[in-house]
């Protein structure tokens, strides 16, 4: 038996789509024996919303299960004044990091969303505002990097190409609180009590899933849904351990390899 993580957009669901079978495939691997952390770098929704939505898509999984990458903003950002753009829905997660307006010691970026709010939260405004506190001294810390994630409507722009921004103007760099960050996927590994040489990693991205947990010595399947493109893994130096069609695929795929 096996401690598995599973990434959420692109691999359970895309753009609140279940992918189909990943009820089904999440229900087998539990009942296979295996223990399942679901890892997102989400950050639009609370961790308590997350689960709902996943279990409104008829997949088992209970609260504590979800990790997110406000838990580890909490931890890394405790007693700092934080200048946040975020989406309103994620404050709540982050209780504990003092949020203020000016004065920053740090600024957190977080990811865009489909919906407008994107439009207020990543305003030329409010980076002009994280600029400033940044050439004062603050430090820059980001929920995640991503350039793009799939919808529906196809790829869409994310805040890492704000994050990129802010680090070009202000020459400065980001410390990465979510995946591909060793840290991210360690603490995903102890929550199941697993050995990360163990452990294994699925996902759709190549950079955030494949490459941050080889980091630390896990093994990947990567799926062929949400982010995958089959030339971007044929020109890249970094390889999954195994490919499946779907996360419908993934507990035969297991009994076979494992």
């Amino acid at each position: 038996m096996a401690a598995i993580l599973l990434d959420v957009d692109g691999v359970l669901h895309v753009s609140g789509e279940p992918i189909p079978g990943a009820a089904e495939a999440v229900r087998r691997l539990r009942a296979d024996g295996h223990r399942l952390r679901f890892v997102t770098n989400a950050t639009t929704r609370s961790r308590v919303q997350l689960a709902e939505e996943l279990r409104g898509l008829g997949i088992e999984v209970e609260d504590d299960e979800v990790q997110t990458t406000a838990a580890a903003a909490v931890h890394a950002l405790k007693g700092k004044r934080v200048l946040a753009l975020t989406m309103h829905a994620l404050v709540g997660d982050l209780e504990g990091v003092e949020l203020v307006g000016e004065g920053a010691d740090a600024v957190l970026i977080g990811g865009a969303d489909e919906g407008p709010e994107t439009n207020l939260v990543f305003s030329y405004m409010n980076l002009a505002r994280a600029f400033s506190e940044l050439e004062l001294g603050a430090e820059l810390y980001c929920l995640h990097r991503n350039r793009w994630w799939q919808t529906k409507r196809g790829p869409m722009l994310d805040a890492g190409a704000f994050v990129a921004g802010l680090e070009y103007a202000a020459e400065v760099e980001a410390v990465v609180l979510g995946k591909p960050s060793p840290l991210y996927f360690e603490a995903a590994c102890e929550a199941l009590d697993a050995d990360p040489q163990m452990a294994w990693m699925v996902g759709d991205d190549l950079e955030s899933d494949v490459a941050g947990a080889h980091g630390i010595g896990m093994k990947t399947v990567l799926v062929r849904t949400g982010k995958f493109r089959p030339d971007a893994v044929e020109r890249s130096r970094v390889q999954p351990d195994g490919i499946v069609s779907s996360i419908g695929h993934l507990p035969d795929w297991l009994e076979e390899h494992l």
